[in-house]
């Protein structure tokens, strides 16, 4: 059994860095997000494992009620594919909304001139009218595009991979097992957003967006779309 153990520790490792890379939501929507609101490095970590952790917790919780009440493996990967469709979803309307939001604040705040009389004559000078209050999470007081939305999706997104790993050590009466198993999936899924999310938050922070500054709501927005597309019609 510890051999046994000993490889499925090593699959959840695996496994979990690979289903985290290969699916863009779980980083893309984070890093996005972070430039548009323009949250620090400490905030964009916190976001991002708390959202990781509710994400890998869905798929435990669910894994081990149909362990316990011992429902058959094809019934639990229905549930996850379910809960995969209605995390696709959220996606894409939240994407769709934050884009029309965004739109409408680059339209707001595009760059206009005026004219202002000194004493040497009159003048025309380029403004920017950036609301510095229309943050993504503040728009009329209401957190219309909060993190914790994309936290409330993440709890409905799937790890479809973890319960085929949690059955064996279940079906065998190994709680150790089952505990190890967990542990390493969640840390190696965890692990790998926030180097992957901190890295590129970090990367796109050093290069000079001026121009692009007043679409970054909108492009953010997009990005979550294209990420329940992605998710939803070509099962990445």
């Amino acid at each position: 059994m510890e051999n046994d153990i000993s490889t499925l520790v090593t699959a959840a490792a695996s496994i979990g860095f690979v289903h985290t890379v290969l699916g863009p939501d779980h980083y893309l929507p984070f890093v996005a997000m972070s430039k548009s609101g323009q949250w620090s490095i400490i905030k964009t970590a916190i976001i991002t494992f708390i959202c990781g952790v509710g994400h890998v917790a869905g798929s435990i919780v669910l894994g081990l009620l149909g362990v316990s009440l011992g429902l058959a493996l094809g019934k639990l990967e229905a549930l996850e594919s379910f809960r995969g469709d209605l995390a696709a979803w959220g996606l894409i309307i939240l994407g769709l909304l934050y884009t029309a939001w965004g739109v409408l604040h680059a339209l707001r705040n595009r760059p206009h001139v005026h004219a202002h009389i000194h004493k040497d004559g009159e003048h025309e000078h380029l403004h920017e009218h950036v609301d510095e209050h229309g943050h993504i999470h503040k728009v009329k007081g209401k957190a219309l595009f909060s993190p914790w939305a994309l936290f409330i999706i993440f709890v409905f997104g799937p790890c479809e991979s973890l319960i085929p790993l949690l059955m064996y050590p279940a079906s065998e009466g190994s709680t150790m097992g089952l505990v190890l198993v967990t542990l390493v999936f969640a840390i190696a899924t965890i692990g790998t957003m926030l180097v992957i999310v901190l890295g590129a938050s970090y990367g796109i922070k050093m290069i000079p967006m001026k121009k692009l500054e007043r679409f970054t709501h909108a492009i953010a927005g997009v990005t979550i779309f294209l990420c329940g597309v992605s998710i939803q019609f070509l099962g990445l």
